[in-house]
């Protein structure tokens, strides 16, 4: 069940960070953040009503609002990336760097998957700097690879720690973690916005995307949830983090975007890491 929980989580994702993307090419960056956060906190609360209402504990609000605040500042970071930058590169280096993270806290909170997904975990790193370093044979990209990989790390470790805090959450609160780290996420944002005097409005055009991402996003994140709440977190992780695949195969469908014979030996690479990765 944590495996095919995982796939959706994967699925899920994928989309949000395509259609994400897609949308701060034309509007910008952080108001789609905000609206879509904003989204996801509107569909997170009768969501917490129809899954029970649970309890709450101190630690658990506080790890959920931390959750929120590296949540939005890594999908801020991951969308300037995928609009800024290569989908192809920008997506697996996220993916990849978290799953590292996550697995090596699965490890120092006693977890021991086996010398299999330690491998894996080599290859995956691998698979990071050949991803990205094939980043300049493709002039089309507006940003340098260091700036590519430096906000694809940036997704990683923010997006780490929001699968480390809900693994940390307790598996009676149902929804809550959820419910408190969007609405944390959304105050703050909306906050950083109008202090920096940014536009708080996506572009009339993708006000539908915005949704779209923001449904996708609560859905995996209500599923994330569920998954490590199931299993281990060294095992649900590295599934989880396949998400780039969906995101680049709707790069490569919708924007042609071309993936050259490096990328796609370093993206095998990285699904063959993350599969490794998975094997207990």
């Amino acid at each position: 069940m944590a495996i095919l929980l995982g796939l959706l989580v994967a699925a899920s994702y994928g989309a949000a960070d395509f259609l994400g993307g897609l949308a701060s090419k034309t509007s910008p960056t952080g108001a789609t953040v905000l609206g879509a956060q904003l989204t996801g906190f509107v569909l997170a609360v009768p969501l917490l009503a129809l899954a029970g209402r649970g309890t709450l504990t101190v630690h658990d609000a506080v790890l959920s609002a931390l959750a929120g605040i590296a949540g939005i500042v890594a999908v801020a970071c991951l969308y300037r990336g995928l609009a800024v930058g290569r989908m192809s590169v920008v997506a697996p280096v996220s993916a990849v760097g978290a799953a590292c993270l996550e697995v090596a806290w699965g490890l120092v909170r006693g977890e021991r998957p086996g010398a299999v997904a330690l491998v894996g975990i080599a290859l995956a790193v691998v698979a990071i700097a050949i991803v990205a370093g094939t980043a300049a044979e493709h002039p089309a990209s507006t940003a340098k690879p260091s700036t590519e990989l430096g906000l694809g790390l940036a997704a990683a470790l923010g997006f780490g720690f929001v699968f480390i805090a809900f693994s940390e959450t307790g598996h009676g609160t149902g929804l809550w973690p959820l419910v408190i780290a969007r609405g944390f996420a959304v105050a703050l944002w909306f906050l950083a916005l109008r202090a920096s005097s940014q536009p708080v409005a996506v572009h009339p055009s993708d006000r539908r995307v915005v949704i779209a991402i923001g449904v996708f996003d609560v859905a995996a994140n209500a599923l994330l949830l569920a998954a490590v709440r199931a299993d281990l977190v060294s095992l649900v992780a590295p599934v989880a983090s396949l998400y780039p695949a969906s995101t680049v195969i709707l790069a490569r469908v919708v924007l042609h975007e071309r993936l050259g014979r490096a990328r796609v030996v370093g993206l095998l690479i990285a699904v063959g890491g993350l599969a490794m990765i998975a094997v207990r």
